[in-house]
């Protein structure tokens, strides 16, 4: 094995890969040296490749900063503390005591918690779990009870004149599902975006610590948004302008009482709101949305700059405090309105795989993140020349460094305002195909992630936090990877068009119930628009793939499908979407699957999809708007029974 082989595989980079079809793929050299390169080892050379794995050996020799290890289960130390013979515990309660170490082994531990251990001179976090998350049967008034909910864009709604809806109209629409029985409400991600600009993708954040401040209502009307209810359109320049100026007039019109308390709630948030309140001031005042261009002096918090201009900008600095203040705020009333009006669950929150490396959190937690790497998808079907999602994420060696703190405080800011969180692509819990800057994305590699100590660092959160767990497991999933998400109690995504066996689609009771069952997702097309070819009409209008071939598939799919939920009745035409609509949805009401979660455009009938995958501005990617307020559309006939049909189904 030459060194540059040597050294990828001690730093967890896989020199090969099983493509979508089981085919052994081998990632060249000189990709291999450069995702290495970034992690920080040089691999020029052998000699270069010597000497890093030499500095790698050195630096996996040292004593951890953080071990994890499952309740009452015995932990075997690594080498570099197994000769010592005892241990000081200091329980996260506060309670001490001694522990023996025999033979390297350190005694089961009853109590779960971030704990301190100290052996000799050198301590570290121990995180003692839970055998698994907590599952929709462990919650209060749910037992054997199959639950049932809705994914809502929150953007899509609205309830009044508004560019766009708001966390006031999701609350409204919480409202109206609990009434009907509803156990939970799925949303995309509301993480802090970029802040000043036009930026409305939800799954790429500036901060997975904070929330998106547009989404606030500040209950004022703005001139001219009655012109803009009609818009079948999100016109999101214009929108974000009209809801920039409205909480600016909001944040002029505070009483010195609501100031008092605004700062008094930052204040017990800690330092890491203020510099995200400090990174959003500055992007607007250098109108620089991307922190690698700002000059030196305010390169990281820390830099000679900040701290001047936090004094100078007061007032700006605490105009962005506000809006997170009236985030939360507004977020915690909707999971309080779920909550009293019955939800088991309530909102299921989107937990985003990566950031954009432009952002805040980039920005405030350098020397957590990757650098000169982004994140994306190795070449497979739906993408033959692999995807680059411009996003970063955390670096696995840092992250064990850091005792895993950031991983934590993420996991904590989503579950913070709901029942439960989606972890999207959750393989990366395990591997990230990570990119070189500069390179396509095809020259990348799969880049290796603690497993073990992120699932049990999710099953204490679970416990802590009193909320389920959803792992988006859609595509090829990694060597080694379901019996330890199943295990760990996390549910699986379950979804009508990709569960097919030899025969063709899965029968509802071949649905697992350790898994949510769903008609599809923002990404795939809604049943109406599979059945009618919506889908393969936007491939054929941008020229995609083969979609001569796809029609004739397509033909093929529609009598599978219906063989599947059609109940022996004769085939709807390919035009005719509606009882097809509606029996899709009572397939996945009859599935075993712990949960069903049917998206509001399929409980509306509608054609079109939320988002295109491999599209930016091809396709009106999240700027859909429903056609009037949610509580008219879900009173009409076809609407209310589906609800009836779904609800009946999960009953039976």
């Amino acid at each position: 094995m030459s060194q540059l082989h040597a050294l990828a595989a001690a730093a967890g980079v896989a020199r090969t890969w099983q493509d979508a079809d089981g085919r052994d793929q081998v990632v060249s050299d000189d990709a291999l040296a450069a995702v290495l390169a970034a992690l920080g080892y040089q691999a020029d050379d052998d000699d270069a490749a010597s000497a890093s794995v030499a500095a790698l050996s050195e630096e996996m020799s040292r004593p951890p900063a953080f071990l994890s290890v499952d309740i009452d289960a015995p932990l075997a130390l690594p080498a570099s503390l197994a000769a010592a013979e005892a241990a000081e515990l200091t329980m996260e309660q506060g309670e001490r005591r001694s522990l023996p170490i025999v033979r390297g082994v350190l005694p089961p531990i009853a109590e779960p918690g971030y704990h301190r251990l100290q052996i000799g001179e050198h301590a570290l976090v121990l995180a003692v779990a839970p055998p698994r998350c907590l599952l929709p049967a462990d919650l209060p008034g749910v037992a054997r009870k199959r639950l049932w909910g809705t994914a809502i864009q929150i953007p899509s709604l609205h309830e009044r004149p508004a560019p766009y809806g708001t966390f006031a109209d999701l609350r409204e629409a919480v409202r109206l599902f609990a009434a009907r029985g509803a156990d939970a409400v799925a949303i995309s991600p509301v993480h802090a975006l970029l802040s000043g600009g036009t930026s409305f993708y939800p799954y790429s954040p500036s901060s997975r610590l904070f929330l998106n401040a547009m989404l606030v209502d500040t209950s004022t009307a703005d001139a001219g948004l009655s012109d803009q209810k009609e818009q079948e359109l999100i016109d999101w320049p214009s929108g974000l302008a009209s809801r920039q100026r409205e909480l600016r007039r909001a944040f002029a019109d505070l009483t010195p009482e609501q100031r008092q308390e605004i700062d008094a709630w930052s204040e017990r948030q800690g330092s890491a709101l203020h510099r995200q309140a400090v990174f959003d001031a500055l992007s607007l005042h250098l109108d620089e949305r991307d922190w690698r261009k700002w000059p030196a002096d305010y390169a990281h918090p820390e830099a000679p700059g900040i701290a001047g201009f936090a004094t100078e900008q007061t007032e700006e600095i605490a105009f962005h405090l506000f809006a997170q203040w009236l985030a939360e705020r507004s977020l915690a009333a909707v999971q309080g309105e779920a909550k009293s009006g019955g939800m088991a669950i309530g909102l299921i929150a989107d937990l985003a795989v990566g950031i954009d490396p432009a952002g805040s959190d980039a920005w405030a937690l350098q020397g957590t993140m990757l650098t000169g790497l982004t994140i994306g998808a190795p070449p497979d079907p739906l993408g033959p020349d692999g995807q680059n999602w411009a996003l970063t994420g955390f670096s696995p060696q840092d992250l064990r460094q850091s005792g895993f703190a950031p991983w934590i405080a993420t996991l904590r800011a989503a579950l913070r305002h709901a029942g439960g969180v989606r972890i999207d692509h959750a393989f990366g819990l395990a591997r990230l195909w990570v990119v070189p800057e500069g390179r396509l994305a095809s020259e990348g590699a799969y880049l290796s992630y603690p497993f073990a100590d992120m699932l049990r660092i999710i099953a204490l959160e679970s416990h802590r936090a009193g909320a389920v767990v959803i792992g988006e497991d859609l595509g090829t999933r990694p060597p080694g990877f379901v019996e330890p998400v199943t295990d760990k109690g996390i549910l699986g995504m379950r979804v009508l068009w990709f569960e097919r066996n030899g025969n063709g689609f899965a029968p509802a009771e071949d649905f697992p119930a350790q898994a949510i069952a769903m008609t599809g997702t923002h990404d795939t097309a809604t049943v109406a628009g599979w059945w009618t070819g919506r889908d393969i009409g936007w491939n054929r209008r941008l020229a995609r793939g083969n979609w001569h071939n796809e029609e004739t598939q397509r033909m093929a799919d529609r009598s599978a499908l219906w063989s599947a939920i059609g109940s022996g009745t004769p085939q709807p035409s390919a035009d005719t979407p509606a009882p097809v609509v509606e029996a899709a949805i009572v397939q996945m009401g009859r599935t075993p699957s712990v949960l069903a979660i049917i998206p509001l455009e399929d409980l509306l009938g509608l054609e079109e999809q939320p988002n295109l995958p491999g599209t930016i501005d091809e396709h009106p990617n999240w700027r859909r708007r429903l056609s009037g307020p949610l509580a008219d559309l879900l009173a009409e006939p076809a609407t209310a029974r589906r609800l009836a049909a779904l609800i009946e189904a999960r009953r039976a």
